[in-house]
């Protein structure tokens, strides 16, 4: 119950910032913290599934919502850009109007069948990064396998560590304990391992977090019919969605590697844009931002908040995104985003 009442506590805070900074960017207040543009980043684009337990309703907007913000951006007067054109729309800014480029991590069907639609009657280019462990269907979501398996069950045990222990999930709010106590689990412990140990627990459930990755991530003759678009990109996402800065030097470097060659078997060429999996501090470091510059990327992302500045060109491996989130889907909040006004007002820079 605690729980609850902090999450919706933390969304109407969040909320009544990014009103506050619609209104300020209305007035035309703060201009100075815009920057030359903004990255946002999306997961799923479909309309809202009917559920009694989502967890990971911030990774999923409705088409109208897409079709909504990208009207108003380009009413605010912003160019829409490839990820790939950004090195050089930075390092000429000048006399030119802000950009914003999108971006969509993992490789979901609902890309292709709602989001694509959206973006092409605006004929807006994107970019969609791919992890090769999904699209082979060698690798879980182990996030969407455990919203599908706590949603089903109204109790379950787990050792995570000292011993069994039985949870409740009769009330929503219990459901939403196990997942965060769950997603500690995997960013606290070995994530290969702890993803194996939530892969068992569902498949003795009659859950198999594979049949989820299947329905729901495009596999590679998909990707590959896809990548013909004039409007679509794709850029690489590492292999097995780890998060590499808890990787060993080479076993990140691999990573980031095999996933630029599973790329380049899919169009042709090597990509040039790579998305840090999960993208926080904890999950990308400095070390990574070289390992990608090494490894021939000229674009990486992170989800760090923030917009885009002529420093940026400094730290093009190492870049903040804006994210499109699931639970504040106005379009008036994608144009505050955009202004930088939200991260000034959080004290945070707008570059990496």
């Amino acid at each position: 119950m605690e729980q609850g009442i902090k999450a919706r506590l933390k969304r109407s805070v969040i909320s009544s910032g990014l009103e506050a900074a619609a209104i300020l960017k209305g007035a035309g207040l703060m201009r100075n913290v815009a920057g030359a543009g903004a990255i946002f980043t999306l997961h799923h684009v479909r309309p809202a599934l009917p559920r009694r337990f989502a967890p990971n309703a911030h990774l999923e907007v409705s088409p109208d919502f897409l079709d909504q913000a990208i009207a108003r951006l380009r009413k605010d007067g912003y160019e829409f850009i490839s990820l790939d054109a950004l090195p050089v729309r930075i390092a000429n800014a000048k006399g030119k109007p802000p950009f914003v480029a999108f971006t969509l991590d993992d490789g979901n069907c609902d890309n292709r069948d709602h989001a694509l639609p959206v973006f092409a009657r605006h004929d807006v280019p994107f970019t969609i990064f791919i992890a090769q462990g999904l699209s082979e269907r060698t690798h879980s979501l182990w996030w969407e396998t455990l919203a599908e398996l706590l949603d089903r069950l109204d109790r379950l045990t787990f050792d995570f560590g000292g011993g069994e222990e039985f949870l409740p999930l009769g009330e929503a709010s219990q459901k939403q304990a196990a997942f965060s106590r769950f997603a500690a689990f995997v960013h606290g412990n070995d994530e290969s391992d702890a993803v194996g140990r939530i892969d068992e627990l569902a498949r003795r459930h009659g859950l198999e977090p594979l049949d989820i990755v299947s329905a729901s991530i495009m596999d590679r003759a998909e990707l590959q019919a896809l990548a013909g678009h004039p409007l679509v990109s794709l850029g690489a996402h590492t292999v097995s969605h780890r998060a590499l800065a808890r990787l060993p030097e080479a076993e990140a470097a691999a990573e980031m590697a095999l996933s630029s060659d599973y790329i380049a078997g899919i169009t042709g060429k090597r990509p040039t844009t790579f998305a840090y999996p999960y993208g926080t501090p904890q999950a990308v470091s400095t070390r990574e931002g070289r390992l990608a510059a090494e490894l021939g990327f000229q674009v990486g992302v992170t989800t760090r908040p923030g917009t885009i500045t002529a420093a940026s060109s400094d730290a093009l491996t190492l870049l903040p995104r804006l994210s499109l989130n699931g639970h504040y889907q106005k379009a008036r909040y994608a144009s505050a985003l955009a202004s930088g006004i939200p991260t000034r007002l959080m004290g945070r820079r707008e570059t990496t």
